[in-house]
């Protein structure tokens, strides 16, 4: 979807009209979206349906690398599990997204940053 920004600057008795175009992505606002701050997963969980993407959008300039599996007790403890798709070492910095998917087994998954401490994301596919 076309986005439309369109701002006026007025300075004394100069004005000046700026107007730009884009493309909106869909991605970033959808249901199947988790965002990052910092050193953590803005939400621990999320629901998705079977047979969807996840979406992983970086807020900042921090630098994730997501691996299956999850920290259990301050241990990173990378897993495989049966059914999850693989996102063994995919980067997400510098206000980027990634998708991981399809989800095509209902169940539990686990997903951590390799980096940051305790930053765990389940997801449950339903």
């Amino acid at each position: 979807m076309k986005q439309w920004l369109i701002v006026l600057v007025v300075l004394g008795m100069l004005s000046m009209l700026i107007i730009g175009c884009g493309e909106s992505g869909t991605t970033s606002n959808s249901p199947n979206t988790v965002h990052t701050q910092g050193a953590t997963f803005v939400q621990s969980s999320i629901t998705i349906s079977k047979g969807s993407m996840l979406t992983l959008v970086d807020d900042d300039a921090t630098l994730h690398i997501i691996a299956n599996g999850s920290w259990v007790n301050g241990v990173p403890t990378p897993a495989s599990e049966s059914g999850a798709p693989s996102a063994n070492n995919m980067q997400l910095s510098n206000n980027g997204s990634i998708q991981i998917g399809p989800f095509n087994t209902s169940g539990t998954y686990h997903l951590y940053c390799t980096i940051h401490h305790n930053m765990n994301l389940t997801i449950q596919v339903q």
